[in-house]
């Protein structure tokens, strides 16, 4: 087996060359890692000349370098973000001590479980989307999901590192699990719902990478804000390339509705499909469905395992630093809402029970700004049609409501009646079917787009639209 040439294969700067009992358990790991993505990362690509954005360091100057590389020889890093001089503990029981550079003993398996459900979202991402680049509906569009793709596997480096680095034969078992489960597999699946969902087509993929990277936003700024240095560290630098993703989520979804608009400005006395876009109330539906998926990765409303991580200083709030309080919770109390006798009602709770239910509020608030952002394309057609987010109690399978059938308007029905009516609100066969037809094959000639997406108002890195972004072999 070969040794990985440190400074050029894996740029860095956790001083990889001087390490050489990581460098052993990174060279036991590597090999399987290009396996993996050789059996599991988007098929047909391996001989694309793509241009990506590659981080050569942390700073403003080396984070994002474009340029021409074959998927397969893209310098998957090892990057922490610069570390803060002094830095305190900002929450939880210990407070305003040193941040820890070395996992304490009493939270290792909370920390390396942490780490270990954040990893697994990585390669699971990549495996939802593996054939995607066959219906891609642009040369843009198919470089901005193998962007996402390495992304995605680099960030997968980021969380081996520190299960190779602070957790000893524990974290090399679980790097090496990390890429034996499988997205959807019914033996080996991935830890989370929503990464076991198929990603079958681009309209799944822009929900996806709008909603579902949006939680990993929200995941990794409370990550950020750990008492365990490394881990925040790793995350902050993640967050300049999750930025990415939710980018392409929002604008894809943007391109969409406008171009379902444009059709239905020009032929108002015609359907839709008929012309062969996406129907808004499609639209709805898939909406629908991604957002009940996604909260459910917030996990329950009231939350011993989130209040102890919080006690811990694990895993704090989104922005911990800007909330106006004591930043121990022990006293404080934050409403819920709940399902009680058959009705809504909202309950105050320990605030450290609540700390899934605060983050999962930022994150709706967050959310509805880009919903406003495609009402805005809506009306400026003058179509009749509103995108609304369903009820927090619709479609979930975790937590508080997992067990009540709501309406996405928040009426309460029996067994029986969600049944009749789930396909009203969620996509059917038939609604993903018509979908997957819009996308028969790839269109990668630069600059030309597929019937059912706008073009998008300017280019990556400046260059323009027509830019030959994916070389095909």
């Amino acid at each position: 087996m070969s040794s990985i040439n440190y400074s050029e294969r894996i740029p860095n700067n956790v001083d990889l060359a001087s390490d050489r009992r990581l460098q052993r358990a990174l060279e036991h790991w590597q090999p399987a890692f290009v396996d993996w993505w050789h059996d599991m990362g988007p098929a047909g690509s391996a001989a694309h000349e793509v241009y990506l954005r590659t981080a050569t360091s942390v700073d403003r100057k080396g984070w994002a370098n474009f340029g021409y590389t074959r998927m397969p020889d893209y310098r998957w890093g090892i990057f922490l973000a610069e570390p803060e001089a002094e830095r305190r503990i900002g929450f939880g029981e210990h407070s305003g001590k040193p941040v820890w550079q070395q996992v304490p003993g009493e939270y290792r398996a909370a920390l390396r479980r942490l780490i270990v459900v954040q990893g697994d979202t990585e390669p699971a991402s990549v495996e939802q989307q593996r054939h995607l680049g066959q219906t891609c509906p642009s040369n843009y569009d198919l470089r901005n999901l193998f962007q996402i793709n390495v992304e995605e596997g680099r960030h997968l480096w980021a969380m081996i590192y520190l299960l190779h680095a602070y957790f000893g034969r524990d974290g090399r078992e679980e790097a090496d699990m990390l890429l034996e489960r499988r997205s959807g597999d019914a033996d080996r699946p991935r830890i989370l719902g929503a990464f076991n969902e198929r990603t079958p087509d681009w309209l799944a993929l822009f929900m996806f990478t709008f909603l579902t990277d949006r939680d990993g936003k929200f995941q990794l700024h409370s990550l950020t804000e750990s008492a365990f240095d490394p881990l925040s560290r790793t995350c902050r630098f993640m967050l300049t390339e999750e930025a990415h993703h939710m980018f392409v989520g929002i604008t894809g979804l943007a391109r969409v509705v406008q171009r379902t608009c444009e059709v239905m400005r020009d032929h108002p006395n015609r359907q839709a499909r008929e012309l062969g876009v996406i129907d808004l109330a499609t639209f709805q539906r898939y909406l629908n469905f991604h957002f009940s998926v996604t909260l459910d990765l917030f996990g329950s409303e009231v939350s011993t395992n989130a209040a102890a991580s919080y006690t811990a200083g694990i895993k704090g709030r989104y922005q911990e630093a800007q909330i106006e309080d004591d930043h121990r919770l022990v006293d404080s109390v934050r409403p819920v809402l709940r399902f009680k006798e058959g009705a809504f009602v909202h309950e105050e709770v320990s605030a450290l029970g609540a700390i899934n239910e605060r983050l999962r509020d930022d994150f709706i608030a967050d959310v509805e700004n880009g919903i406003a952002r495609l009402n805005r394309i809506i009306r400026s057609f003058q179509v009749e049609f509103e995108l609304r987010l369903p009820h927090v109690a619709f479609n979930r399978k975790i937590g508080e409501f997992s067990e009540i059938h709501i309406g996405p308007s928040g009426e309460v029905m029996d067994a029986e009646s969600w049944q009749r009516k789930r396909y009203h609100w969620l996509p059917s066969e038939e609604d993903r079917d018509y979908v997957r037809s819009l996308m028969p094959c790839a269109i990668t000639e630069p600059g030309h787009f597929a019937n059912w997406i706008a073009p998008p108002p300017r280019g990556i890195d400046q260059r323009p639209i027509d830019f030959e972004y994916v070389r095909l072999d």
